[in-house]
């Protein structure tokens, strides 16, 4: 690749500058998944684990986490982020989570559904963290992404 967007002819880092775009309508599913041991998931599911509803603070945390995504990632563009699906779902191995995020904007928001996965996936850590420490995530990625300039894709 001879041109990167994000530096400026001098080497510096730079956030481009959308401005011209037009807006069109957006969306970004990606997914995580925590890995638990046997007995948290039997907590999950028993609604016992200590800290309370594991899956609600979950979801909560996902949504407020997309709309946070300028804040953490420095290049990234402040875009409306006009709606955000968190589906937190216990599984055998731990727990699953999917998230879109939805926009009309002259940026994506992949960036906001990865982030809205891997916060929720943290506080599901977070809250059964007591229970196993050993508790972990794993494939934070995107799944698919609709509208924009290169148009929609889906991982194979």
């Amino acid at each position: 690749m001879s041109h990167f967007t994000h530096l400026d002819s001098d080497g510096h880092a730079r956030m481009v500058n959308v401005t011209g775009k037009q807006p069109t309508v957006r969306s970004a599913t990606a997914e995580a998944h925590v890995d638990c041991a046997p007995e948290v998931v039997a907590a999950l599911r028993d609604g016992t684990v200590p800290k309370g509803d594991v899956l609600a603070v979950a979801r909560i945390a996902g949504i407020a986490g997309a709309k946070r995504v300028p804040d953490l990632l420095p290049l990234a563009h402040v875009i409306g982020v006009h709606g955000v699906d968190v589906e937190v779902d216990v599984a055998d191995d731990g727990v699953h989570i999917v998230v879109t995020a939805h926009t009309a904007d002259r940026t994506g928001v992949e960036m906001e559904a990865l982030t809205a996965a891997s916060i929720a996936a943290l506080n599901v850590v977070d809250m059964v963290k007591g229970l196993d420490k050993g508790t972990s995530i794993r494939h934070v990625r995107l799944l698919r992404k609709t509208g924009g300039k290169s148009g929609d894709w889906t991982r194979q």
